[in-house]
């Protein structure tokens, strides 16, 4: 089942970021950048902080009251102007995080996830979502190409003392 996080899911929603992120890291991202992300950015404390914001929306797949996957959405424009610049679907929403456990690959749960997440930026009258990729995550890529998104741009993401490069990708809702 697929439904929005609560304040109840920050600690479990840190548990799944532990497993998740790095998936998602270049080869060459060392442990301990990756292990500082975690802690300063998808500890339960910012879960916490995420569900508090009214501009955020998490949404979790909830198997039998285990996470198995989430992804967040935040309601409010870019801040990196290379972003605003690249972006042509206005109002946009960002897909910030979009994880799926990977015991759950391949068996539709990215998909049912991406489905209920543009739905939810549909209900709140965005135009588009974007997203922000690692431009060597060729998975993830092949994902959200198949998912309806499309490269409109670039950006740098730190990852701890290394900066990472990004393709800036956006579709309609």
């Amino acid at each position: 089942m697929i439904r929005e996080a609560n304040t109840s899911d920050a600690a479990a929603l840190a548990e799944l970021a532990a497993v998740t992120f790095p998936l998602a890291c270049p080869p060459q991202s060392s442990p301990e950048d990756i292990a500082a992300h975690l802690a300063n950015t998808l500890s339960a404390a910012s879960f916490a902080g995420y569900l508090a914001d009214p501009d955020i929306t998490v949404m979790v797949i909830d198997i039998d009251g285990g996470l198995r996957g989430y992804s967040m959405l935040v309601a409010r424009p870019a801040q990196d102007p290379g972003v605003s610049a690249a972006l042509t679907l206005l109002p946009s929403v960002e897909l910030s995080k979009c994880y799926v456990h990977p015991e759950h690959h391949g068996q539709g749960a990215a998909a049912e996830l991406m489905e209920a997440s543009v739905a939810h930026a549909r209900a709140g009258d965005a135009a588009g979502v974007w997203l922000g990729v690692n431009s060597q995550n060729a998975r993830a890529i092949r994902f959200y190409e198949k998912s309806g998104f499309r490269k409109v741009g670039t950006k740098t993401f730190r990852l701890g003392g290394s900066v990472e490069h990004d393709f800036v990708m956006e579709r309609a809702v």
